[in-house]
Order: structure tokens, then C-alpha cells, then sequence
């Protein structure tokens, strides 16, 4: 790794040791001092499909024919379950705490952890369609981009979606909306329906899906995605308009 003024910088990321992941290239950059804390750091990464996507794909084809052979935002389909792999809300609402300068009874600590032990561990079970983190916009976002591009209904459960109480009570104070909270340590992920509870067995085994939870399906009732209420009502969840804590990644 260059660092741009004649010399090479080798940097030791302990995480991507523990996780298999290898840094390949990187490189600095100038950038505006007002604003930046720190260090800024540029990665790339290259994919390839492995043995665990294809076992996957070969599960999927014993229900049903699976559109594209990875893990897209359009391969979900009425019946399909909803697994979301722990609580929502704790990466930015503890941004927002210490930005704020609130503090509460209970920690509010970051959910920022590598995914790819979890995610590798439901492949071996089999029967995922689309996987994605719910980042930007949060769970929300995502749900609103899987009925749209797949041209299905979602329909979840709120009581059935993981949120610490200290997340809620932040969220209430704030007046913010925790499904459109980002999370940089949780994914969704849609599986046939013939699957999902062995794959979430396999998920909560993990320590980093011990909260996971079926939080839905797909359905052909509704348009878009509509939420069930804790009260038993029913409404819409609107895709978020901007993210309502600031991006620092």
C-alpha cells in the first residue's frame, strides 16, 4: 500500500485477519481538513461465486426457479420469509447519542461487526434469494427496495422485529423512526419458506445472529410494504425521504 509520498505503508487490520478477508490495494487521499477526525481510509474488494452460493442456489432450485444466481434486491417472491439477523437501530442512534451528548440508563454501543461467518453459515443450509445490510435508510429502505424491484408485497411483524429498549426509548426521545435507522452489523435476508427456520437456527447458533428473528414474508395481499401494527392494526412503511442521521461512512 503506497502512501503517496514515496514509501510503502503496510497496515495490519486485525478484523480482516480474523474474517479471511485480505486487503488488497488502497491508496490516500487529500481531502478538505474541516470535518475530518482522523483517518480516511479507500478500500476495493473483488468477488467471486463460491462453493457455499452454489449449494445455495441448488437448495433454492429444489422449491422453486430462482432468478439470478446471486443474492439480488429482485429474486423475492410471495412466500418467501423475512429474516432479519438481530436488532435494528444501534449503530445510529449511539452515533447520535454521543453526537447529542445524551446518555442513558443502558450502553448504546455500535452493532458495527463483519458478516460474511453468518452469512457463510446459512449458506451451508441453503434457500436465501436476496441478502442485504440494512445500511442507509435501514430496515425500511431495504424492505421498500426488495417490493419494488421484485414487484411484490411485504408484509412484517412489529412485534416480531428485534429493537433494544434503550434504541426505542432514544428513538422516541428524538423523534426518529427506528426502522429507518442504519445498522452496520445486521442483514435481511428473504429464504423460500421451506427453509426459514432451518436457516434461522443456523443463523442464531452464530454470535453474531443469537437475536435473529423471521420478521415476515411476501405476499400477493399487499402493495408495497405494510407493517402489522403491535396494537393489530395495519400500516404503511414508507420508504425513509433522506436518512435522518448523518452519514460518517
Amino acid at each position: 500500500m503506497g502512501n503517496g509520498a514515496g514509501g510503502p505503508v503496510i497496515i495490519r487490520d486485525f478484523t480482516a485477519e480474523a474474517t479471511c478477508v485480505p486487503v488488497l490495494t488502497g491508496d490516500t487521499k487529500v481531502v478538505d481538513k474541516d470535518g475530518i477526525d482522523g483517518v480516511l481510509v479507500t478500500t476495493a474488494g473483488i468477488g467471486t461465486f463460491s462453493e457455499g452460493l452454489e449449494h445455495n442456489n441448488d437448495v433454492v432450485a429444489r422449491y422453486r426457479v430462482k432468478g439470478s444466481r446471486w443474492l439480488v434486491d429482485s429474486n423475492v417472491r410471495a412466500g418467501d420469509k423475512i429474516i432479519l439477523t438481530g436488532s435494528i437501530g444501534d449503530h445510529g442512534i449511539a452515533l447520535m447519542s454521543v453526537r447529542e451528548g445524551l446518555a442513558f440508563d443502558a450502553p448504546l454501543v455500535s452493532d458495527v461487526q463483519p458478516l460474511n461467518g453468518l452469512i457463510g453459515t446459512a449458506l451451508k443450509v441453503g434457500g436465501l434469494v436476496a441478502c442485504k445490510d440494512p445500511t442507509r435508510g435501514g430496515l425500511a429502505n431495504t424492505l421498500n427496495e426488495w417490493a419494488d424491484k421484485s414487484g411484490v408485497g411485504i408484509e412484517v411483524n412489529e412485534l416480531d422485529i428485534p429493537i433494544r429498549p434503550v434504541v426505542q426509548a432514544a428513538c422516541e426521545m428524538m423523534g426518529l423512526n427506528p426502522f429507518e435507522i442504519g445498522n452496520e452489523g445486521k442483514a435481511v435476508i428473504a429464504v423460500v419458506p421451506e427453509m426459514a427456520d432451518k436457516v434461522l437456527e443456523a443463523i442464531r447458533s452464530t454470535d453474531e445472529g443469537k437475536d435473529a428473528a423471521i420478521i415476515g414474508a411476501a405476499t400477493k395481499d399487499v402493495d408495497g410494504v405494510v407493517l402489522r401494527t403491535s396494537i393489530g392494526s395495519r400500516r404503511v412503511m414508507e420508504p425513509p425521504i433522506g436518512d435522518p442521521i448523518p452519514r460518517i461512512c
